[in-house]
């Protein structure tokens, strides 16, 4: 065995110190696929994802981040200009299901299909946000 392999029987201790006993010891996970479970946080013997499926997925999630952060600033100095009462929390609403989606999508990542599908999903409630920050 080399430093870079690991012996896939052991586990990582996560269970002692996770609340609800650990995530990575699932019941509900069958043999070599996870047809039950949709999000899930990766097992210690899971295969790791492809490197251009997690690097596209990463540059997705930077450029719906940046754009949130815009969308952040600008909504500041609407604030600070006098906004009205249902402003912020319509905005902050449509962000926070815009980052759950972002962070569903990273726990499908082994699934086919299901993390694009959430990533642009995600696109939508940050959509509504851009043009609320920008029509008000």
């Amino acid at each position: 065995m080399t430093t870079v392999e690991r012996d896939r029987a052991a586990g990582t201790g996560a269970a002692e110190i996770m609340p609800f006993g650990g995530w990575e010891r699932s019941t509900l996970v069958t043999g070599s696929g996870d047809q039950a479970v949709l999000f899930r946080f990766p097992a210690p013997d899971d295969p790791a994802p492809g490197t251009l499926r997690l690097l596209t997925m990463s540059l997705y999630g930077a450029a719906l981040g940046l754009t949130a952060v815009g969308v952040g600033v600008r909504a500041m100095f609407a604030v600070l200009g006098g906004a009205a009462f249902w402003y912020v929390p319509v905005l902050a609403f449509f962000g926070l299901l815009s980052v759950a989606l972002a962070v569903g999508s990273f726990l499908s990542i082994h699934r086919p299909a299901l993390p694009w599908l959430l990533l642009l999903a995600a696109t939508a409630p940050l959509t509504v946000d851009v043009l609320i920050a920008a029509l008000y």
